[in-house]
């Protein structure tokens, strides 16, 4: 890996994120105490400059909010933000809305974050006119017609709205939108998942040419394994608001180490070798972010799981080349596929 790779552009520090913590009118009337989800829990990574980091876990483990989070688009309960240098979570609104211009994110449905009763036009060129990075609309129209072309769009569709596009065509939109103001860092929240196959080959081509033109880093969030693992150079996994293991792509999903991790290989069918694949169902559904278990968070669908499990939260091993896990029996070498 070159020394760009290695100089981080994010660091993450005890990010934490609880949603709710007031009483309604059911917790007065009854004296329970309010609800309150925590959505992430002392969550520590960095995203190196010109690097892809997938972030990979099942639905409600905290991705989205986690990329979204770093963006402060949800306010995190505590911990920090670094974004080359400036740390984004002490910033006030108007030096956050400059910082946001080189951050951007791309959102998982390409019709939902689209204002349908503006142009493709307003839509891409919002973030010029609210950076001051176009002097008038006739140069915030020439920057659009610019990006659109970048993006795969036909120049003459500028006046449109978005209920005449396809949804690889709003996706495009969606992605023109973030890049119009030239920024560094992209949080691309599962941005294929909603669209058919073939225009999800056709999206991640055009992400991947992307990020290699423009010197972009991203961090993509999704569940799809096969897709993180053509996108991405590393690789971090999310268990219920936490990250159990990461490293290198290769690595983490050659020889996966967490039993979490291996559980989500597994469910990956081997064309190669059908008769050979091995399928570990696990038993039992995400736990409540109301309410986690103590001690290793996956104990309660962990096969292998033992009282320590199930008491003690597992410190976080270094097991070589950047690749971590936090599993009390790394140093045992288990594996649930065996």
């Amino acid at each position: 890996m070159n020394e760009v790779l290695n100089t981080p552009l994010i660091t993450v520090e005890n990010l934490v994120k609880h949603y709710g913590g007031r009483r309604g009118p059911i917790s007065w009337a009854t004296g329970k105490p309010p609800i309150n989800i925590r959505a992430l829990n002392g969550v520590s990574f960095e995203v190196r400059r010109g690097e892809t980091l997938g972030l990979i876990g099942e639905s409600g483990c905290g991705k989205s909010t986690l990329g979204r989070a770093l963006l402060r688009l949800h306010e995190p309960t505590s911990g920090r933000v670094v974004f080359d240098g400036t740390e984004v979570t002490a910033l006030k609104p108007d030096a956050l809305k400059a910082m946001r211009r080189h951050m951007q994110i791309i959102f998982q449905d390409p019709y939902a974050s689209l204002n349908p009763r503006r142009t493709v036009a307003d839509i891409i060129g919002l973030p010029l006119m609210l950076h001051g990075l176009a002097a008038n609309r006739r140069e915030m129209r020439d920057k659009v017609a610019a990006i659109m072309d970048k993006v795969g769009l036909k120049t003459n569709h500028l006046d449109r709205y978005p209920h005449q596009f396809s949804g690889g065509q709003r996706q495009r939109i969606g992605i023109a939108r973030a890049l119009i103001s030239n920024p560094q860092f992209i949080v691309c929240d599962e941005p294929v998942s909603a669209l058919d196959v073939s225009i999800q080959a056709q999206i991640i081509e055009l992400l991947t040419g992307l990020k290699r033109d423009m010197g972009l880093t991203y961090l993509f969030v999704s569940h799809d394994i096969s897709v993180i693992g053509y996108l991405s150079d590393r690789v971090a996994v999310m268990y219920l608001g936490e990250i159990v293991e990461m490293g290198p792509v290769e690595t983490v999903l050659s020889n996966p180490r967490h039993p979490y991790t291996q559980s989500l290989m597994s469910a990956v069918p081997d064309v190669d070798h059908p008769g050979k694949h091995q399928r570990v169902r696990l038993t039992g559904d995400l736990p409540s972010p109301q309410s986690p278990p103590p001690g290793c968070k996956f104990h309660t669908r962990c096969p292998l799981a033992t009282d320590l499990c199930r008491i003690e939260a597992p410190p976080r091993h270094d097991l070589g080349d950047g690749h971590t896990a936090s599993c009390h029996l790394i140093n045992d070498n288990v594996s649930i596929l065996r």
